[in-house]
């Protein structure tokens, strides 16, 4: 997997005026691009000190919390391993 320099923003597809309900219109190219339909439920994160959002569609949030849990059960098994056999030679934790 390509590896992407964490301080890139990303493409920029233009700009959203807030209507007087609270709505905002994604520009069409956006939509396009990130395969963003009606309906689709978007995260909502403040960014940017305050001066900022972030939009991040459900579905991808999902994956990337189901990535994080697998390999953080992969890592408690080599922590649970460890102490295991660390105990099993006699050289449990001693404070």
């Amino acid at each position: 997997m390509k590896q992407r320099d964490r301080r890139e923003i990303g493409k920029c597809f233009g700009t959203a005026v807030l209507g007087p309900r609270g709505q905002l219109v994604i520009p069409v190219e956006a939509r396009k691009d990130l395969g963003i339909d009606a309906g689709s439920k978007l995260l909502v994160f403040g960014h940017f000190e305050g001066q900022g959002l972030i939009f991040i569609k459900v579905e991808a949030a999902e994956g990337l919390l189901n990535m994080v849990t697998s390999k953080l059960d992969e890592v408690a098994k080599l922590i649970r391993g460890s102490k295991t056999s660390n105990v099993a030679r006699g050289k449990g934790n001693r404070n």
